[in-house]
């Protein structure tokens, strides 16, 4: 019989920890325990929660040691440093001990399993002090399964310990949880599983240097066994000294530095040479969603930088980082940090579902580096506010962008739209609803009366300036009064008016105490008495009549005009949505909605429009 080679162990498996003390980020675990075994104080069951390969299911077969050890001498009770030289140390360590029963929810997760589980709880453990019951991922028991477990969960027998195990604590039922000890295993920190690591590979005889451990303690995110497995394959992956090249180069990692280049070509909005770094990063081994994951984490450090400049001094981040990160957090505002951060984070979904990965992130760096070029909201708003709004073809209806182009669909606060002179080319922008419409290019001024304080005294109107009736209801708009308002132009049929005294005739929809309020309303705003009375006329049609009235014949106009008609004609339901400026023709005399002065717009005889209208054309 040839001997053979002994069987290579994994390091997560040659150096997974047989005590307490040999557990690394779980202090506060270790010292909860360590007090409740010296108080006497052990619970009945356990329940361990955290991300994979933080060490739940070491920590449960830790707990089973401690509580079963009896020491060299074999007269010891629980405690929290077990010797490991015992037969139930020894025999748990190797997972062939008969009273610790090793339970792995996720393939036996039916009532029956659990029934098994309950019939043996009533009997005594063969050898050792307690009998644990280990049940690994818990969370994927059925709903049945769970309620099965309660009774004997609430009260066991005082020889039964359950230490349960889980990654998803939210579909543990809290029926369990509220029976259990509850311990949430820390992520490791960083640094300290760097060391780990660095430690790790000096006890097998290697060397790791420092950059490469924190990238390998990095790729772990927080997790030991992962960490452990990553320094596996890099010490396979070498010869010698693992260096943070070769490190990379497993990994498919970007260069740092070169992720600080790229970042910074794109937020100049260099568009070609950040495309080559690209390229030149992906020809090197460079995965494309790593070198976004990278992105992400970089806009992520410079955000916590900027909003806090003392992690700049964080000895953790190499210096050549930290300097590199102060000059960009100084350079970058919070609002292009935030709109990165989301492109870069909707670019992480396309870049999963794209069939060419790099061609995903190629098209995000466009974006990105497209979107370097323009304002944020805060200085767009500021830039509209200093714009000039002076009114003629050459206004400038539009902010202009920071390459000297303009911003699509932007307009000046403040200003009307005009429909373009006969003849000119239209604009055409599609509406909701499959409908077209005509948007007219040029902007004029308008005046508005600025709003007062809340409280602030206001001027009293004279009788004498509320020569007619719309006066009046003008009146009640400007000093915010919109149900009165309301009612004055939907309810009110006219029947004769003088400033100082009204009589109309209301619709049944209209208030009762209608004429009261306006009374009291215009006493108080012109210090004049008034009276209003109401009368069996019929009056003349409500204001929102006459303006529905107006409304249809200017839309009625409108569609008579050619250039209307040949859009309507192009765009087979096409509907005109609304009209306005002086929109009428000339045997209308058509007026204004807004009060603009201009000319009819009429036709000759070869049905080319003449006269020029003032105000927004919309179909």
């Amino acid at each position: 019989m040839s001997d053979a080679a002994p069987a290579y162990r994994v390091l997560a498996r040659k150096y997974r920890p047989s005590r307490f003390a040999d557990m690394i980020g779980q202090e506060a675990l270790v010292r909860t325990l360590s007090n409740a075994m010296a108080a006497g104080r052990l619970a009945h069951a356990f329940v361990l929660t955290g991300v994979r390969g933080v060490g739940k299911t070491t920590t449960a077969r830790i707990i089973a040691r401690a509580l079963n050890c009896v020491g060299p001498d074999g007269k010891g009770g629980p405690t929290i440093d077990p010797c490991g030289v015992c037969t139930h140390c020894v025999q748990i360590a190797e997972d062939r001990h008969m009273d610790v029963i090793e339970m792995d929810a996720a393939s036996r997760t039916g009532v029956d399993d659990i029934r098994e589980l309950i019939d043996g709880v009533r009997y005594r453990p063969v050898a050792a002090r307690f009998k644990v019951y280990i049940v690994d991922e818990v969370h994927m028991l059925s709903k049945n399964a769970f309620n099965a477990l309660l009774k004997t969960l609430e009260e066991p027998p005082e020889h039964v310990k359950f230490v349960f195990a889980t990654t998803e604590i939210g579909k543990v039922p809290i029926t369990v949880l509220s029976r259990c000890q509850r311990f949430d295993l820390r992520r490791i920190d960083q640094a300290m599983l760097a060391g780990y690591l660095a430690e790790i590979a000096t006890r097998e005889g290697r060397t790791v240097e420092p950059g490469a451990a924190v990238l390998l303690a990095r790729a772990a995110d927080g997790s030991a066994r992962d960490g452990l497995s990553l320094l596996d394959r890099a010490l396979a992956h070498v010869d010698g000294a693992v260096g943070e090249a070769a490190v990379r180069d497993m990994l498919g990692l970007a260069d740092r530095t070169r992720i600080f280049d790229l970042f910074e070509l794109v937020m100049k909005g260099d568009t070609a040479a950040s495309l080559t770094a690209i390229a030149a990063l992906y020809q090197d081994g460079a995965d494309p969603g790593t070198v976004l994951a990278d992105l992400l984490e970089l806009v992520h450090w410079l955000t916590r930088l900027k909003a806090v400049p003392g992690l700049a001094d964080d000895p953790t981040v190499p210096e050549a980082e930290r300097n590199r990160g102060r000059t960009l957090a100084a350079t970058l505002s919070i609002p292009v940090l935030a709109r990165a951060w989301q492109m870069l984070l909707k670019g992480v979904g396309e870049s999963q579902s794209a069939p060419n990965p790099l061609a995903a992130l190629e098209m995000l760096i466009i974006r990105l580096a497209h979107a370097a070029e323009l304002p944020t909201p805060a200085e767009l708003v500021a830039r509209l506010g200093n714009a000039p709004t002076g009114g003629g073809p050459s206004g400038g209806g539009r902010p202009a962008a920071p390459n000297g182009g303009t911003i699509p669909g932007a307009t000046i606060p403040g200003t009307t739209m005009s429909a373009p002179p006969p003849g000119a080319p239209v604009a055409q922008a599609p509406q909701a609803g499959g409908r077209s419409g005509i948007q007219a290019l040029r902007a004029e001024p308008v005046t508005a009366e600025a709003p007062q304080p809340d409280g602030a005294p206001q001027a009293a109107a004279a009788p004498a300036e509320l020569a007619d009736f719309a006066a009046v209801v003008a009146l009640c708009a400007a000093r915010r009064e919109g149900m009165l308002h309301a009612h004055l132009r939907a309810d009110v049929h006219l029947v004769r008016y003088e400033p100082g005294r009204i009589e109309w005739r209301t619709t049944p929809s209209a208030p009762r105490d209608l004429a009261s309020r306006l009374i009291e309303r215009l006493q108080q705003w012109t210090g004049q008495r008034w009276m209003v009375t109401v009368s069996q006329e019929a009056g003349a049609p409500t204001i929102a009549e006459q303006e529905d009235a107006q409304r249809r014949q200017r839309t009625a106009a409108a569609a008579a005009h050619p250039l209307v008609r040949a859009v309507l004609d192009a765009f087979p339901g096409a509907t005109i949505e609304a009209v306005r400026g002086a929109f009428a023709p000339a045997a209308t005399g058509g007026g204004s909605d807004d009060g603009d002065e201009a000319a009819p717009a009429a036709a000759d005889a070869t049905g080319e429009p003449v006269g020029e209208s003032e105000g927004e054309d919309e179909a």
